[in-house]
């Protein structure tokens, strides 16, 4: 006869022990992010400074949290004819808080609008996996035509980070490309990213026949990259970054006294596509 096997119970967890986190120690009277404390953090460290130490672990160096900086400033908004602030103003007239309009901003932001600096990422990423320490021209194009059909090959037809379809040439991305190669001679960054974006733009110029320049998401993601983010936290970064224009859209439809102003101008209606007008079967 076989013995039937006992589980043991696994001991109780305290209150204390519940949650476990190295992010902050907290006691009364006492708070501490990573080690540090936050009296010695105020007026000391930016704002850039503690996303890095919250999310990394560490404090940057400061040639790396200008670079963070600039790539927080230059996603903070894109105005009405983006989804997500259009959002943020629809909701704020409808009568909710400011948080909620912020919400409805943040909660708009996937794969398709928000999503693409995570996706650049991955895709530099991939391409320096090919090349491993190698910085030859040849074998970096051979990574680049590799990885670009190989997104081909998913269904994937725009590369992301690159092509704007409002913007020919985005103003913000030269800027931060610029800030990253000086970065690189401070010795802050390795520029290895940078030198792969430019590969990107140089390798879909060729294959459309006109240029396919970097975006913001494709030069926000350089600087991520740069810096070693992991991608998941690249779309954690952008909203935070577009939080900014979110907040300062909602606050400013607030104090417009509309009420429930919807996607387009009362006086304009949208186009029905269904059955003409008809009678509805009358019922025994």
């Amino acid at each position: 006869m076989t013995k039937s096997r006992v589980r043991r119970k696994r001991p109780e967890k305290t209150p204390e022990e519940w949650w476990s986190t190295s992010i902050i120690d907290m006691k009364p009277g006492m708070i501490r992010f990573r080690g540090y404390a936050i009296e010695d953090l105020i007026g000391r460290a930016g704002f850039a400074d503690m996303v890095y130490l919250l999310t990394r672990g560490e404090l940057p160096h400061p040639e790396a949290a200008k670079l963070l900086e600039a790539a927080l400033v230059a996603a903070v908004d894109h105005g009405p004819q983006a989804p997500s602030i259009a959002a943020a103003r629809m909701a704020m007239t409808c009568g909710v808080g400011i948080n909620n309009a912020m919400a409805s901003a943040i909660n708009m932001l996937g794969d398709v609008h928000g999503g693409a600096g995570e996706q650049a990422v991955a895709f530099y990423n991939a391409i320096a996996m090919r090349l491993g320490k190698s910085a030859d021209k040849k074998r970096m194009a051979q990574a680049v035509r590799a990885e670009i059909d190989a997104l081909a090959k998913q269904g994937v037809r725009h590369v992301p980070g690159y092509g704007h379809r409002f913007h020919p040439l985005d103003p913000r991305a030269p800027r931060l490309l610029a800030l990253v190669d000086a970065a690189k001679k401070s010795g802050a960054v390795s520029g290895r990213f940078a030198a792969v974006g430019r590969a990107i733009e140089a390798q879909l110029a060729e294959r459309a026949g006109h240029p396919i320049p970097m975006n913001i998401d494709g030069a926000t993601g350089v600087v991520y990259a740069e810096l070693g983010f992991p991608p998941p936290l690249c779309r954690g970064l952008f909203v935070l970054s577009r939080s900014v224009g979110a907040l300062a859209h909602a606050f400013e439809e607030m104090q417009s006294g509309e009420r429930s102003k919807g996607p387009i101008p009362r006086h304009l209606i949208w186009n029905y596509t269904g059955p003409p007008p008809r009678k509805a079967p009358r019922r025994k």
